[in-house]
């Protein structure tokens, strides 16, 4: 079992303040995989003091002290991929092949990206006689969900070590252990003492003392929307910038003139990445009226193709959701579905045949839903994907917009200008065209109550950055 009950403050591993261990279930067994210890107010303070401290000196670090330094954490990172990879597999049940080729990839690929975009990035303007600068906001705190756990702490951390910001990190206590290997890459990496720090904990303890903190100037939160605006209203009385990276209820309209079977197909089985685990997930599968009885045959045949099982073992697809609180609320939103009228094509409440333990959900597909159903206004968190049907392209794009998110869309078509102008008219921070990814370069982030503020490539950059005009600089 691992000990990870210290924290990471000031270039320094050290115990906390007050200890208060936890144990850290590994979702396809139940069983405690490690040991965190959360934090206190007292643990937040001597983090922030850290990174207050170092903030003077690493803002004035050279672009190429800061590219060097990105460019040591990469290679650092790169030697312990697999044992993060390995870690994200235990902590959150992501099946081998994801958590290693896609969760660490993305923590080591941000890191990459952050320095190739350090090379060129403008921190100066030219405004006629005067000019502008951007300049790190300060000390950051950095809120980081379960899910995609590596993931959303490197894309935080990359931007703020590029534009010179210091910081401190609370990772999910639900998955932890990958933020804690990520803290030695920091560490072996040389980043400099207090600019990294880390204080595991949760949220209403340390989550709190972080976003309400004086001498924090940013928060960038990623998780729910319930807890988001949490976040924001510590943060309120001192005024701090917070960015909010949050929930999702994605559309995904397939159009008449797409090909049915290859537009379910995708469809489906982007819903069961990461077991439904994402803010991103389409959701919400927007089909012909005409057509719903073809793609849920189709729907139906992915479905049961899905292999749920040990995330350790060769050939599973599909691990479990994270938690037992995960699992109960799934199945509290898979009996509503049902008991709401919704049709079940395959799956529906209960475990999968055979798995009598670990946190397993039967992939599930809904039909005859309506966008006044729980199951398409919720945020269900699970490998479950809702059917709708539409009459008209127009009552289409209206369901899709019917939701108080707008995190992602997905358009699929057989016409590239026909997905582009219903593309345009989808409120959503990113839209799919046919299945299309965007790379590290491509901000990610939506609109309404999906958040705010960007994050991923050049535009992640801004929300650590103020601005500064110097007037009659070159007069």
């Amino acid at each position: 079992m691992r000990d990870y009950r210290q924290f990471y403050i000031n270039g320094e591993w050290v115990d906390p303040v007050t200890p208060n261990d936890f144990d850290v279930i590994n979702p396809a067994t139940e069983e405690v995989c490690a040991q965190i210890s959360l934090g206190s107010e007292a643990d937040v303070n001597n983090a922030v003091a850290a990174a207050r401290a170092a903030f003077e000196s690493f803002s004035r670090t050279s672009r190429q002290e800061r590219i060097d330094l990105l460019e040591s954490c990469a290679e650092v990172y790169q030697k312990y991929y697999n044992d993060i990879g390995e870690a994200i597999r235990e902590e959150m049940g992501a099946p081998q092949k994801l958590a290693a080729g896609a969760q660490a990839f993305c923590g080591l690929g941000h890191l990459q990206e952050a320095a190739k975009i350090l090379k060129t990035f403008e921190f100066e303007e030219e405004l006629g006689k005067h000019r502008l600068f951007k300049e790190p906001i300060g000390v950051c705190g950095l809120i980081t969900p379960w899910n995609w756990p590596v993931n959303q702490i490197s894309c935080k951390v990359a931007p703020a070590l590029a534009v010179g910001c210091t910081m401190v990190l609370k990772p999910s206590e639900v998955a932890p252990l990958s933020a804690y290997l990520f803290a030695r890459v920091m560490h072996e990496a040389g980043v400099p003492a207090g600019v990294f720090n880390m204080v595991n904990g949760d949220g209403p303890v340390v989550g709190t003392a972080l976003s309400g903190h004086p001498e924090v100037d940013m928060m960038s939160f990623t998780g729910s929307t319930r807890a988001g605006t949490l976040v924001a209203q510590n943060a309120a009385p001192t005024v701090k910038r917070v960015s909010q990276e949050l929930g999702g209820k994605s559309p995904n309209i397939i159009l008449d003139d797409a090909d049915l079977e290859r537009a379910v197909t995708r469809g489906v089985k982007h819903m069961y990445l990461n077991t439904g685990q994402s803010c991103n997930a389409p959701s919400r599968m927007l089909v012909p009226a005409a057509k719903l009885a073809e793609a849920e045959a189709i729907a139906a045949k992915v479905t049961e193709s899905v292999v749920v099982g040990d995330p350790a073992a060769e050939g599973t697809t599909m691990g479990p959701v994270v938690s037992e609180v995960q699992f109960n609320k799934i199945q509290g939103l898979l009996e509503a579905g049902v008991s709401e009228g919704a049709r079940v094509v395959t799956g529906g409440p209960g475990r999968p045949e055979g798995l009598d333990k670990g946190y397993f959900i039967r992939p599930t597909v809904f039909s005859g839903a309506n966008n006044e159903m729980t199951i398409a206004r919720e945020e269900i968190f699970g490998p479950v994907l809702t059917m709708i049907p539409y009459d008209s392209e127009e009552e289409a794009i209206r369901i899709a917009n019917d939701t108080p998110y707008g995190l992602a869309g997905y358009v699929q078509s057989g016409d590239i200008d026909h997905a582009r102008d219903v593309a345009s008219k989808i409120r959503a921070g990113n839209v799919h065209i046919n299945g299309a990814a965007g790379g590290f370069d491509v901000p990610f982030g939506g609109y309404k109550q999906s958040g705010n503020g960007r994050e991923w490539g050049s535009h992640g950059f801004t929300d650590f950055l103020e601005l500064k005009v110097v007037l009659g600089h070159n007069a």
